[in-house]
């Protein structure tokens, strides 16, 4: 694997290269990660992982500081996982001048995490796209557990013109359940226990519409409640289309139920697809408020 630091360098590395799969990490890597890494290598002949934490889509007081930078073990990790180039620039390479244009974040940003993570998603998609231009893949691989952002980013690659096909692949998880997650490492041995909550309460929710409940919304604040009464602060837990996340409406097939809530000063995150078609007794849709 080749580990290179500076943009030019990296355009020289690749410029041979016909058919170039991207993984763009921040580091502090696990086995969700290393599944994109397996899915780049199934998509294109050179597999390209970068590693820079960003500190433009931290918002204030966030943890920009504290977040893990553990390098020599995510290049050792990506070695192993086939991966041809690791790009990990520094600060100053990828930001050479104070970052004066920064990029709006399309309408599905606006909304969800959005709400509670300001100018989040406009440094989500400045670096995207800086990186884009640095590697400039045929493919690049997202994971679904941040689904919100695999749809802003979809929306910046069709926005954008760029030629890059954008995949996303499901959530990886522990065996209890909780979402495979670089800040799972902040929980303490009683708040790791306690986190598989959140993917029991979003659970809940899509057991009762494949059961047939009717009102999806109502669902959603039982779930938060439930998470609130065991110590949670939560952010939302909602129903979305799963095309776009726009509102659950009588078009919708496929939905898609989030949540984001704090577990102590750890803030998680997961989200559950459910198909609205007909069960096995032919009913149609199911029909959600």
């Amino acid at each position: 694997m080749d580990t290179i630091e500076q943009i030019p360098a990296l355009r020289q590395r690749l410029g041979g290269e016909k058919s170039v799969a991207f993984v763009p990490t921040m580091g502090n890597l696990h086995a969700g990660h290393l599944a994109l890494v397996h899915e780049a290598r199934r998509r294109g002949q050179c597999v390209v992982a970068s590693v820079f934490v960003n500190r433009l889509q931290f918002e204030p007081g966030g943890d920009f500081d504290r977040y893990p930078r553990t390098l020599e073990r995510d290049a050792t990790m990506l070695a192993e996982a086939g991966c041809d180039v690791l790009f990990c620039p520094t600060e100053s390479e990828l930001y050479p001048q104070k970052q004066e244009i920064v990029l709006s974040a399309p309408a599905v940003a606006r909304q969800l995490c959005g709400d509670f993570r300001p100018g989040h998603f406009e440094g989500v998609v400045t670096v995207v796209a800086k990186l884009f231009n640095a590697v400039t893949p045929q493919v690049a691989i997202f994971g679904r557990k941040d689904y919100q952002q695999l749809q802003v980013i979809r929306a910046l690659v069709k926005q954008l013109n760029y030629p890059i096909e954008i995949v996303g692949i499901d959530t990886v998880r522990e065996a209890d359940g909780l979402a495979m997650s670089s800040r799972n490492g902040y929980l303490s041995p009683a708040e790791r226990a306690e986190a598989v909550r959140l993917n029991r309460a979003l659970r809940s929710v899509v057991d009762g519409i494949r059961a047939g409940a009717r009102d999806a919304h109502s669902r959603c604040a039982l779930a938060a409640d439930e998470l609130s009464r065991a110590g949670w602060k939560v952010d939302y837990v909602a129903a979305r289309d799963a095309d776009g996340l726009g509102p659950v409406g009588a078009t919708t097939r496929e939905l898609v139920v989030l949540g984001a809530a704090w577990l102590g000063k750890t803030r998680l995150i997961d989200n559950l697809s459910v198909s609205l078609v007909a069960a096995a007794s032919g009913s149609g849709a199911v029909a959600i408020a």
